[in-house]
């Protein structure tokens, strides 16, 4: 895929939490801490709850609609947990070559996790695509890297959760 350096979204977030176990939230828990954008939904019926089905590469981000009907968001690519984690992103209205691409590292930093977010491909969904809305490139991509932002600083807020119920559990 190429992507030239001004089409694609770049974001991280240090959360307190080891690498393994923000893996595991981002990808168990991705239903709990997902925050769907109406600018960027994936389908006209959206939103619904995201899921990981199945684990390892072959599994797929899917989102699980109101009607129960299931859309494939994208195929797993890499699966490597507490360190990498690699999918496709479409949305429904993409056609066929549109198809984007989200990586997401977990690098140990002292106690805490850098999660870096990269999401590459936009130059193959054209400005004038309904998931652009027409924005000029930098207005989008800003605009998309505010939305990873904002779902980074969720699952951080999951993962502190679950931290803190770890810690309970192993006093109890």
């Amino acid at each position: 895929m190429t992507d030239p350096a001004g089409s694609k979204v770049l974001v991280a977030l240090r959360i307190k939490a080891a690498p393994l176990r923000v893996f595991e939230v981002f990808t168990a828990d991705i239903g709990a801490w997902w925050r769907p954008n109406a600018l960027f939904s994936f389908t006209p019926r959206s939103p619904g709850v995201l899921a990981f089905e199945g684990a390892g590469e072959g599994a797929r981000l899917v989102e699980r609609l109101p009607t129960g009907k299931v859309f494939e968001i994208g195929p797993v690519h890499i699966w490597d947990p507490g360190r990498l984690l690699v999918f496709g992103w479409r949305q429904a209205s993409f056609a066929p070559g549109m198809d984007t691409q989200v990586e997401v590292r977990f690098d140990p930093v002292g106690d805490e996790t850098r999660v870096t977010v990269e999401h590459c491909g936009w130059d193959t969904v054209p400005i004038e695509h309904v998931a652009r809305h027409r924005f000029p490139d930098a207005v989008f991509l800003q605009r998309h890297a505010e939305w990873w932002r904002a779902l980074l600083t969720s699952l951080a807020s999951r993962a502190a959760m679950d931290v803190q119920d770890h810690a309970r559990e192993g006093d109890a």
